[in-house]
């Protein structure tokens, strides 16, 4: 019987395909060039709110092991803040629901 990609995987680089994934969708959020870009509302889209985590993304990929994960700077700690809860939670359980949506098995964490 073959195993899947996925459990055959180093737990680490099933980590960093996590953090890649999130990175592409906060790549993707991101408004295109030459797009013309309404006004900030006061309650800015999703998307809008996730594509302004850039400054966070050195922080979401798993240090080698041994070395400490750095603490994030001001600039992440900041973009984080703004970033409302259910638009973090919102995107967490997108990515959270993809793997069973590829007929993988889900990656725990634990």
């Amino acid at each position: 019987m073959a195993m899947s990609t996925a459990q055959t995987m180093h737990p680490r680089a099933v980590a960093a395909l996590w953090a890649l994934l999130v990175l592409l969708l906060l790549g993707g959020a991101a408004p295109m060039r030459g797009v013309v870009v309404a006004q900030p509302s006061p309650n800015p889209s999703c998307g809008a709110q996730l594509s302004q985590l850039g400054p966070c993304a050195r922080y979401s990929v798993p240090p080698m092991p041994g070395q400490a994960l750095p603490a994030p700077g001001p600039e992440c700690c900041s973009a984080l803040g703004s970033v409302s809860r259910d638009c973090a939670c919102g995107a967490i359980d997108i990515i959270n629901s993809l793997p069973a949506k590829c007929g993988l098995p889900r990656i725990s964490c634990q």
